[in-house]
């Protein structure tokens, strides 16, 4: 004996929200799009390690960018230090989220 579906099964409404206009089959990210991510991850990490540390060992490149952030005292850390700060506050926000929807 067959079992009959009872009701209709629906996407929830987080579903809808989230993802409005995905398909069933999600496609993956293009090549270009990882390429770009690598790209703009080495240029941060490489501005970010002039501005922290190298700067005080160098002397000025004549490029205005970089000899104010070696002249800079205490705003040069701030960029830096927002992502440490900015994950802890993600991580503990979907933590939070999680011990809602499953309580």
């Amino acid at each position: 004996m067959s079992r009959r579906p009872t009701h209709n099964s629906r996407p929830s409404w987080i579903a809808k929200v989230a993802h409005p206009d995905r398909d069933d089959e999600a496609r993956p990210p293009s090549r270009a799009v990882g390429y770009c991510i690598i790209v703009c991850s080495v240029l941060f990490l490489l501005l970010g390690s002039y501005a922290v540390f190298f700067s005080a060992f160098l002397p000025r490149t004549g490029i205005w960018v970089l000899d104010s952030l070696a002249e800079d005292r205490h705003y040069k850390y701030l960029v830096i230090m927002l992502i440490p700060a900015g994950t802890g506050f993600v991580i503990a926000n979907w933590v939070g989220w999680q011990y809602y929807m499953n309580s």
